[in-house]
């Protein structure tokens, strides 16, 4: 009920400035709909007036005086009604196909902006695969309904409604039986609809789930390929694949239960309606020709009656699945934006330094990772964070860049605490360079102007050659104008690293964070790189996080992290000299150096 309550709120969201559209849609549908529960008036009217003329005709006294004026007129007025029928129809669907395309891509934009106002945190805990089964399957299964099961709600509807009435106008005897297994129908029907959503809503998760562990995998196939991982992969990839199935399956069965459920009610009440029609007309309670026209009548209502419900069920499917997809992106709708101060201070010069004053935080609630850390950082200083995996080096990245509030203390810069920072202009002066450099789509030049497009080209190739790239770069046919991709690329994991230092450089940012950026190259390149940092940090407050110590023996402080805790401080000399945990680090990383 509450995925029901929340899929109209959704809904009506994206559709209300369509209201003059489906207005129009509703006045066709009523319009058609009337056209249709009158045709079947039409047709007993003709086969009425054919049996008066056959009988008139038969009798050879009055042969003479017999015509089919009123047999014509009746065809006559039927096949207008259903010309009249199918162009309101047809313009209703145009309409609705419109509409729904519209809509739906306005859904897609506003996800996708969404997601740019989102914490980090959500990224954090949702597979790619996932997300991007809110932007493919979820949005066609919106559409698919909005396209088809839009227009056939309103029709069947408004057709049930009409045909109702029109049968008590008719008569009351058959009307009531025709509508008397009503209540029998839309029982049984609640109680599968019940059934079938459960296994609906189970199977996009599910396909979600799979969506993620097929990119995880199509992400890490080199590395499944050479430690022999492939039937593991496939079994896994099995795993989630028959969660799928299993709940598709049973989704189907439920769902597919109701459509010959209500045919064969259908096809019952029509028999039950020819029996009493043709009890009324055996006891002579009308004419031989008033009765067979009214049987006739009743027999297309009673074939009718259940097709809006026939049309909605076998339609549900299509609208669970739409329902469930409204589900999944609501869900990313209400995920909270980033909170940025309304009066929040420009950072517009690190002057005093950064301070992180007894910093806890945990991404969990009661899973604390950082247990109270202090860390001090002079203008223009390098500080090196080392420690074990897990021991929080890089959660403090992601505070710097205010990715996530702390639970408590505070981390300041130039005495202004983090969280009273405007984030556009705190991020604008963080400069990140990460383990693993992103490139994107386009040319050379507009990857390392990405983070500044308006920059000069003369800007872009200084960037360059700070970074050592220039060279490269020139040796390709195109230079600066080289199209290149993240999948697609002729750069090697060192010179994409250089690529992102480029990238860096060109934001001249206030503060700079290297996060592991030597550790996925060579030796040989690991120097090329080490050379381009060193140009970066020169002049620039700066954070190092680095696994091979010798990156960071020139580093003016030294912080050793262990479990969340600050455990030593101090330069590579004075650290040695303590002869503590970070003098074992060192001397353990040089025995294999």
């Amino acid at each position: 009920m509450s995925d029901l309550k929340g899929a109209g709120k959704f809904f009506a969201h994206y559709l209300r400035k369509y209201w003059l559209g489906l207005l129009v849609v509703l006045g066709l549908t009523i319009v058609a709909t009337y056209l249709q529960v009158k045709v079947p008036v039409f047709m007993g009217d003709a086969i009425s007036d054919l049996a008066k003329y056959l009988q008139v005709w038969s009798n050879p006294a009055t042969r003479a005086q017999a015509s089919k004026a009123a047999f014509n007129s009746a065809l006559i007025k039927l096949m207008w009604f259903y010309i009249f029928n199918a162009v309101a129809m047809l313009i209703s669907s145009l309409i609705i196909s419109q509409i729904a395309g519209r809509s739906t891509g306005t859904m897609r934009i506003g996800l996708f902006r969404k997601m740019q106002r989102m914490r980090v945190s959500y990224f954090d805990t949702h597979s790619d695969g996932d997300i991007l089964a809110r932007y493919t399957s979820d949005l066609d299964n919106i559409f698919n309904a909005m396209n088809q099961a839009l227009f056939e709600i309103f029709s069947s509807i408004t057709l049930f409604i009409g045909m109702i009435i029109m049968m008590f106008r008719q008569n009351v005897t058959l009307a009531w039986v025709t509508v008397a297994s009503t209540p029998v129908a839309v029982i049984l029907a609640a109680i599968i609809i019940v059934k079938a959503q459960k296994y609906v809503n189970a199977q996009q998760d599910d396909i979600g789930k799979l969506n993620g562990y097929i990119n995880e995998q199509i992400t890490g196939q080199k590395v499944i390929i050479t430690n022999g991982l492939q039937k593991d992969s496939i079994a896994g990839f099995m795993k989630h694949n028959a969660k799928v199935k299993k709940s598709t399956l049973r989704g189907q069965i439920w769902s597919g239960i109701l459509f010959p459920l209500m045919q064969g009610m259908s096809l019952f009440n029509t028999a039950l309606v020819i029996f009493v029609g043709s009890s009324l007309v055996m006891n002579q309670q009308m004419s031989v020709a008033a009765g067979l026209g009214l049987v006739v009548i009743f027999v297309q209502y009673a074939q009718q009656y259940y097709q809006p419900i026939i049309s909605l069920t076998s339609l549900y499917t299509m609208i669970q699945l739409a329902i469930t997809g409204a589900r999944r992106i609501n869900e990313v709708r209400e995920q909270p934006d980033e909170v940025n101060p309304a009066h929040g201070q420009e950072l517009t010069t690190i002057d005093q330094g950064i301070q992180l004053k007894d910093v806890h935080f945990s991404y969990q609630p009661g899973k604390e990772i950082l247990h109270g850390v202090n860390i001090n950082v002079d203008p223009g200083q390098m500080v090196a964070l080392v420690g074990p995996t897990g021991s929080g080096k890089t959660t403090v990245m992601n505070l710097l860049n205010r990715f996530y509030d702390l639970d408590s203390g505070q981390i300041t810069f130039d005495g202004t605490e983090i969280k009273e920072m405007d984030l556009f202009s705190l991020r604008e002066n963080v400069g990140i360079v990460l383990q693993d450099p992103q490139l994107f789509s386009g040319t050379i030049g507009e990857n390392i102007k990405f983070g500044k497009p308006e920059a000069s080209d003369d800007e872009m190739i200084a960037a360059a050659q700070q970074a050592r790239i220039h060279d490269f770069i020139m040796t390709l046919d195109d230079g600066y104008d080289t199209m290149i991709s993240d999948e697609n690329t002729i750069f090697s994991a060192g010179q994409k690293q250089l690529m992102s230092i480029a990238r860096t450089i060109m934001t001249n940012p206030k503060l700079l964070i290297l996060d592991e950026a030597t550790s996925n190259v060579d030796t040989v390149t690991e120097a090329q790189i080490q050379a381009a940092m060193d140009n970066v940090i020169a002049g620039r407050t700066s954070f190092v996080i680095a696994h091979r110590l010798k990156t960071i023996l020139n580093a003016d402080k030294i912080v050793v992290l262990r479990d969340g805790q600050v455990i030593e401080e101090g330069n590579h000399q004075a650290l040695l000299k303590e002869n503590g945990f970070y003098a074992e680090l060192y001397h353990n990383q040089m025995v294999f150096e």
